[in-house]
């Protein structure tokens, strides 16, 4: 390479500065020391970079273009820094969190472990055949975001972060819409549609059963298939609070529970055994202290 870092930092802020000799203030060297510098800097570059024939030096046409690419150049030396500094800090190069909640009210709090741990990738699980408690209990994530199940296995531990309001819901022109009031027989005589995961496991599901069931793999691929017509789901209220407000989807008012929310808990788990990195104990204390799925007055979840 035929410059250095300190050539480069030179340029930029005499750039920034406006003069050789308020750059030499700024970075705590001579005037001349500068000056030699970005002579040296040009004679290996073999431009000029620039005009020296008023008082103040101007960035040539090339100046400018090489600018550009010295600032690209410093930034990434200081990204390089930090994230040598990070690793030098014991901080995991990564962390496997499971969620199979809906993802929005978990935004904020990964918003700020971006800005706290920029450097430590994140890998989120969605597991669909298995459930996160069987994920963490492995080892293959150290965090879980999971609905709440009547009985964890013993060698985890859990904290609930709050709860979410499910709905049974419809497309407009379903059958099931035109009732007023939803038994569990009416909704037995027609097509169910079923996060995959949770068919069966999440508290009164046994009453939601149905002569036929088609299932999906996400939220978001159950939510299209609703909107199609092609069946009724329990969905939570957070994620089709847009589609309900447009009139695309029917909430279901079911007899069987006049006026009563069917709320579901929301779990955070992690082993009891395994130590935490300093970048997982403080995701796991801020989504503690966040409780991110909470309930307003109105029933509705909000991200606090």
């Amino acid at each position: 390479m035929r410059f250095s870092l300190d050539q480069l930092q030179m340029f930029v802020q005499v750039v920034k500065s406006g003069s050789f000799s308020a750059a030499g203030r700024k970075l705590g060297k001579t005037q001349s020391t500068i000056s030699a510098a970005i002579a040296n800097l040009e004679t290996d570059l073999g431009v000029d970079l620039f005009d020296r024939s008023n008082r103040s030096p101007a960035l040539t046409a090339s100046g400018h273009k090489l600018l550009v690419q010295a600032e690209a150049v410093l930034e990434r030396c200081m990204t390089f820094e930090a994230h040598a500094d990070c690793l030098s800090d014991n901080v995991e190069p990564s962390l496997t969190l499971a969620i199979e909640t809906p993802y929005g009210p978990i935004m904020p709090v990964l918003k700020a472990f971006e800005a706290a741990f920029p450097f430590v990738d994140l890998i989120i699980r969605h597991p669909v055949h298995g459930d996160v408690s069987e994920l963490v209990s492995s080892g293959e994530a150290v965090l879980g975001v999971a609905f709440s199940q009547p009985g964890y296995p013993k060698e985890l531990a859990f904290q609930q972060l709050g709860k979410l309001i499910m709905l049974h819901v419809c497309h407009p022109r379903h059958p099931l819409a035109q009732l007023e009031n939803v038994t569990f027989e009416d909704l037995h005589v027609h097509r169910r549609l079923a996060f995959s995961a949770h068919a069966s496991k999440l508290p009164s599901s046994e009453y939601l059963r149905s002569t036929q069931l088609w299932q999906a793999e996400s939220y978001l691929a159950l939510l299209e298939m609703v909107r199609a017509g092609l069946g009724w789901a329990t969905l939570p209220r957070q994620l089709i609070q847009r589609e309900l407000a447009k009139g695309e989807l029917v909430e279901l008012q079911l007899s069987a529970y006049p006026h009563t929310d069917w709320q579901i808990g929301v779990d955070l788990l992690w082993a009891r055994q395994r130590p935490l990195g300093k970048a997982e104990r403080w995701l796991k204390e801020k989504l503690q202290s966040n409780k991110v799925y909470e309930l307003d007055r109105n029933g509705q979840t909000t991200t606090l």
